[in-house]
């Protein structure tokens, strides 16, 4: 790869789109920086903290003839190995930029490949395909923590769909919901639960809620408070760790379209498509992304 300019950066040089909507004042907000090169690891959390977003992506190297690029994410407070909105993000400013087509991105968690392409009037749509996912029961004594720091009780969970700890280049507890109500009065205890998460290496805690016992359509909620934020509108990572849960458990017998929810109770409607398949273990996640204006 061919290292980056190294002109100082400015404001103008950190772009500002929402991924997983059509819609500036929905989906989530993400920070992308397109020439990082001349940022160390402090600079970049700072220019991450400053913006507030719950990630900002930065592209520290680029091949322009491969399309390839190294990309870094950072919450206000720390470095995170993969964040699927602010992939997203990345992906729609450089098809704005370059035009649509194939990109690949080099991650502290792998290699992640995603396809841009325009349909319509509408912003670019990019596809990522995740790296390999993995899922595992949650333990009694993480679970117990864990609905302990939500203020739940395992009355409150779906037994269909029981939780469990879910990969997808970062670790997510995934806590299933009997209703929607319950869902939507959220209201945890943002210390104890960083704690929880801090110790176990969870990225957020993914909390869905099932439309119809047949159907795979969800609404989702993800604190994540490890960030300094006290809940994500759209979480593309957690999607794909959530397919990949969804195909652990046998419940996927064909390709199918899960449809993900998020960010509706916080006022930041996003939309979420996940494509899981029975025989592969990499999960495919799209969304569109517009830019915020300034």
């Amino acid at each position: 790869m061919v290292p980056m300019t190294t002109a100082p950066l400015n404001d103008t040089d950190v772009l500002r789109y929402s991924a997983f909507t059509t819609d500036p004042s929905g989906g989530n907000p993400a920070g992308v920086v397109l020439d990082a090169r001349a940022l160390d690891d402090a600079e970049m959390t700072a220019v991450a903290a400053r913006l507030g977003y719950s990630e900002t992506a930065f592209l520290t190297e680029r091949d322009e003839a491969a399309r390839r690029y190294r990309l870094r994410f950072f919450s206000p407070r720390a470095e995170v190995a993969f964040c699927g909105h602010a992939t997203v993000a990345t992906s729609v400013a450089l098809a704005e930029r370059d035009g649509p087509g194939e990109l690949v991105f080099d991650t502290a968690s792998g290699e992640i490949r995603v396809h841009t392409a325009t349909d319509g009037d509408g912003p670019p749509r990019a596809t990522l395909t995740s790296v390999p996912t993995r899922s595992r029961p949650a333990e009694d004594t993480e679970l117990e923590e864990a609905l302990t720091a939500l203020g739940w009780s395992r009355a409150d969970l779906d037994p269909a769909l029981p939780p469990h700890v879910s990969f997808a280049g970062n670790d997510h507890l995934v806590l299933a919901v009997a209703t929607r109500e319950r869902l939507a009065a959220l209201d945890y205890d943002f210390a104890a639960l960083e704690e929880l998460m801090t110790r176990r290496g969870w990225t957020t805690v993914h909390l869905v809620w099932r439309e119809g016992p047949d159907r795979f359509d969800f609404h989702a909620r993800d604190p994540f408070p490890v960030g300094g934020v006290v809940e994500d509108p759209a979480t593309g990572a957690a999607a794909a760790a959530f397919g990949g849960y969804l195909r652990t458990l046998g419940l996927i017998t064909e390709e199918t379209r899960v449809r993900i929810r998020q960010g509706e109770d916080m006022g930041r409607p996003s939309d979420l498509l996940v494509e899981v398949a029975p025989d592969d273990a990499r999960v495919r996640v799209s969304g569109r992304a517009v830019p915020i204006p300034s």
